[in-house]
């Protein structure tokens, strides 16, 4: 039987990754510090903030308002791209739930899906680039896989979690494509993307949250 998530459910996995971005901050800082401006923990803290301020509001949304709304939320309130990114990836993922009250194992993969796709193509980047697609794009696999298997939920979020684990692992080797990383010399190569490391952060918060609180 597949797990069901609420709008109340969803809000309080933020509230969960929230907290681990906050707790995070330097370890974020000092990656970013190396690879990127340096910034990126402030402006993934500040986006979070920002949903906590209006947990009880985003709570009696539907699905489909909620995204868009914490779409909005992320786009206004995260600066540099990785806003314009998350702000894109939820109010395209927004579209597809609507009249969808609950989110199983098929909508969580859809969402996932929607969301590596809009960031792809707004970013204009592909695995491979050391960006957050990285994490995103093995866990969408690997999840797919999963459930065409009919593998049962607690197993099929594992192997989701664990993917997107090695995904981020994998951006130590990389050479950055895009970003303040490619102006050094040696393009962030033994360095994890703090962007990869972000995004692990909210798929294994997720995941968590379904195995503590509905998954017995």
């Amino acid at each position: 039987m597949s797990f069901k998530l609420t709008s109340e459910d969803y809000v309080n996995t933020l509230i969960k990754i929230a907290h681990k971005i906050d707790e995070n901050k330097d370890y974020i800082t000092e990656l970013d510090s190396i690879t990127g401006d340096g910034d990126h923990w402030a402006n993934m803290n500040m986006g979070f903030q920002k949903i906590i301020d209006q947990e009880e509001a985003f709570k009696q949304m539907g699905l489909s308002d909620l995204f868009k709304n914490i779409g909005m939320t992320l786009m206004k309130s995260i600066g540099g791209s990785s806003g314009v990114l998350y702000g894109s990836a939820y109010i395209a993922c927004s579209k597809k739930l609507k009249d969808v009250e609950v989110i199983d194992d098929h909508v969580l993969l859809d969402i996932y899906e929607t969301s590596l796709n809009a960031i792809m193509e707004r970013g204009k980047a592909k695995p491979g680039f050391k960006t957050m697609i990285d994490t995103l794009y093995p866990a969408v696999i690997a999840y797919k896989a999963a459930l065409e298997e009919n593998k049962p939920s607690k197993e099929a979020l594992e192997i989701l979690t664990q993917a997107a684990e090695e995904g981020m692992n994998s951006t130590k080797d990389m050479e950055a494509v895009k970003g303040r990383a490619t102006y050094q010399a040696n393009k962030g190569v033994g360095h994890l993307d703090p962007g990869a490391v972000t995004m692990y952060f909210q798929i294994d918060m997720l995941t968590e949250y379904i195995h503590n609180n509905i998954i017995s």
